[in-house]
């Protein structure tokens, strides 16, 4: 049985992951639950103790403050609110998508918004920047929490 949480424990990461690049899943957020399912499943003896679960759950809140902030790097919330918009249309595209709908929708919304093109421009390249940013600095934190749980860990075999 040990085996299947190692494996769960595993696939759970690998999700995690995806979801550091992907919006749609909370990456940081799969990538603890993946640490504390293993700790409650395997056994104290087996696992990590909570001093790295508590290191992993402020990692955790460390990637939603990188959100936090590409949300609002140079947009005003018409901007967000379009950047939010086209990412969502933007997964029917696959990766070019992240990227290009977002820009779109940020450019999109600060022109409804009323400002000139020039100023929904900028906005659109803050946007884009901005989720460029939280994206490198989740997938860095996620790899980093994986990391702290192996080592961490003691060996199964």
């Amino acid at each position: 049985m040990e085996l299947f949480w190692w494996l769960f424990t595993i696939v759970l990461f690998a999700v995690g992951l995806i979801g550091t690049i992907a919006p749609v899943l909370p990456g940081t957020t799969i990538i603890l639950a993946a640490a504390i399912i293993h700790r409650l499943t395997v056994g104290a003896e087996k696992s990590v103790g909570w001093k790295t679960i508590v290191v992993l759950a402020l990692l955790t809140l460390l990637s939603y403050v990188f959100d936090f902030l590409a949300k609002y790097f140079g947009a005003t919330k018409w901007g967000a609110f379009g950047a939010i918009v086209g990412a969502l249309i933007g997964l029917f595209f696959g990766v070019i998508g992240l990227f290009v709908g977002p820009v779109i929708g940020a450019v999109a919304g600060e022109f409804i918004a009323g400002k000139r093109m020039i100023d929904a421009g900028r906005a659109g390249w803050g946007s884009l920047l901005g989720n460029i940013g939280a994206m490198v600095a989740k997938l860095i934190i996620a790899l980093a929490m994986i990391t702290i749980f192996l080592v961490a860990v003691p060996s199964p075999f």
